[in-house]
Formats: structure tokens, sequence, C-alpha cells
């Protein structure tokens, strides 16, 4: 509007697009000859090109008046139409997700990704007793850092490993997990965190029926999957054998996943048993997390 009453040429201009099409419209119901097609091609292209030199003449390319769309995909519709098949775009899918699943796993999202991490609240002394490592947590870290980094730009491939981030409580395992959900949405992907309690429950809950096949459709088709805190929740040989069927469908699949525990590798072959163990280890880059509790660095950094 600003632009038509500054020039309102451009506004004639976009009128007598409109006339066209509707009266060459009429023409061809008429009669269909390749003549008014012509005719109508050549008017809308001279139409189109002085409205581009009209634009450059003020400074505005002619994108200026297109929309600035969230998703360039769908066009925020959300959806997607291809040789005639329309199916729901990821930026909808992710939408659901975030109100149905990852409601408060997400809230503090945009705080969590890797412009915002930061090293040098991790010790730099090595400490080989301490952590059984010959590398300082400062050092670990930033190769964590780094793998994490490889892991989203080779997210299409196919070989690309999965992530299993163990270590002590308060070393980032979860920031981690954030930063790389962060930026696989960049990619138009669909992202869906859980913490292993809740996502377990869900899936025995349909075994059951009392759960919608959605949830566990979603658990195996989603691109990524995030399941923190795995070890939280109440095991047995039932919830072990779940989340086994759980990452194999997913390796089957060839879809990612990202893991965080507390537990140690030993601890984690006990409790969910060998051939669990064996399946991860084989199909997942497994990646110690040492150091203090950063959360208490932090706040001694801090002063406070």
């Amino acid at each position: 509007n600003e632009l038509y009453n500054s020039y309102p040429r451009l506004q004639e201009i976009d009128n007598e697009l409109s006339s066209l099409a509707i009266s060459t419209a009429k023409e061809l119901i008429k009669k269909n000859n390749k003549e008014i097609l012509n005719n109508l091609n050549t008017s809308i292209e001279n139409l189109k090109n002085e409205k581009k030199d009209l634009l450059f003449s003020i400074g505005k390319d002619y994108s200026y008046l297109t929309p600035n769309y969230e998703c360039p995909l769908c066009k925020d519709t959300g959806y997607i139409t291809n040789n005639y098949e329309t199916k729901m775009c990821n930026c909808l899918k992710q939408k659901l997700f975030n109100i149905e699943y990852n409601k408060s796993n997400f809230s503090n999202l945009e705080n969590q990704n890797f412009s915002t991490f930061d090293s040098t609240v991790y010790s730099s002394i090595v400490d080989k007793v301490k952590f059984g490592s010959d590398k300082s947590p400062r050092e670990n870290i930033e190769i964590i850092k780094q793998i994490s980094l490889n892991f989203i730009n080779n997210f299409d491939d196919l070989n690309e490993k999965n992530l299993l981030f163990t270590g002590n409580t308060g070393l980032g395992k979860t920031f981690l997990s954030s930063c790389i959900a962060n930026e696989i949405l960049k990619k138009q992907k669909t992202v869906l965190y859980q913490t292993a309690p809740i996502m377990l429950d869900s899936i025995i809950d349909y075994r059951f029926g009392k759960n919608s096949t959605n949830i566990y459709n979603n658990i195996l088709d989603v691109d990524l999957l995030i399941i923190d805190d795995l070890g939280t929740e109440l095991t047995n040989s039932f919830v072990a054998s779940q989340f086994f069927l759980c990452i194999n469908e997913r390796i089957l699949r060839k879809q990612s996943t990202v893991i965080s525990t507390n537990l140690t590798l030993g601890s984690f072959m006990d409790t969910y048993s060998e051939r669990v163990f064996s399946r991860v280890s084989s199909n997942y880059t497994m990646i110690k997390l040492i150091g203090k509790d950063i959360r208490i660095q932090k706040k001694i950094l801090g002063g406070n």
C-alpha cells in the first residue's frame, strides 16, 4: 500500500495483470487457440518487465513484494504437493510434535545452541586418576563439540552413526542434545525430544492398548529422536526389551537417534542386557563427558 500510494503506476500494473488473466480466460472459453495465449504471455511479460524496472528505479528488488515465508518448502501452508500427491510438511509436523510431546523439553531451546557453547567452564587440568582420560575436561568437550557438528553436517548420510552421551550429572549432555536439535531443525527435519521414562511409558501404554499408534509411529519415524536421561526409568526385562525394539527398529529404518545417560557403559550393559549393549555399541558413537558439574562451576565463576 505504501508503494502504491507513492507510485500509482505500480498499482495500475498489478491491476492490468489481474484483468488480463480474467479477460483472457473468458476469451478462451469462447474459442481456444494458441494466438490468445501467446498474446497473453507477451502482455504479461511486458508488464512484469515494466514492474521490475519501476522497482529498480526506486531502489527495490523484484523480490521486495514477495512474502518472506518461515518455511520455504511449503510456503507456510503446512502441506507439500508433488506429482499430485499431497503430504504434511515437516514444519507442521514439528509444530504438532512441539505441542504434543516437546512442551517442556523445547521451552528454552533458543538459548541452548552452539553460539552459547562455552568450553571455558570446563577445567583445563588433566587428571587421569580422577577422570580416566589423558585429556582435560575442556579439551574433551571441544572434541565432543566437533563430533556433534560432524553428526549435524552429515545428518543425511545413511552411514553416519548415532550418538550416545554418557557421564555424570551436570556435564552438559542435555545441553549438547539441545544444540544438535536446534541445528537439525534448521535443516527442515523433524525432532522428537523425550525423556526415557516418558517415552518408554508411552511405548508400554501403546503395547497394552492404552495409547494410540500415533506416538509409537512418531517415535519410530521422526528424523531425529532424542532420548534424554536414559537409566532414570524403572527398568525390568520388559522395559529393556521395548527399548531394544525401539532403537533396533530405528537403526533398521536408518533414522538418527541421540541418547544421553548418567550410566557408565558397564552399568548400561547390566541394566539393558548384553544384546542391547552390543546393538548400541555397534551403531552409536560412544561419547564420555568428564569433569565437574558445570552448573556449580558457572556459579563459582559468576561469584554466586
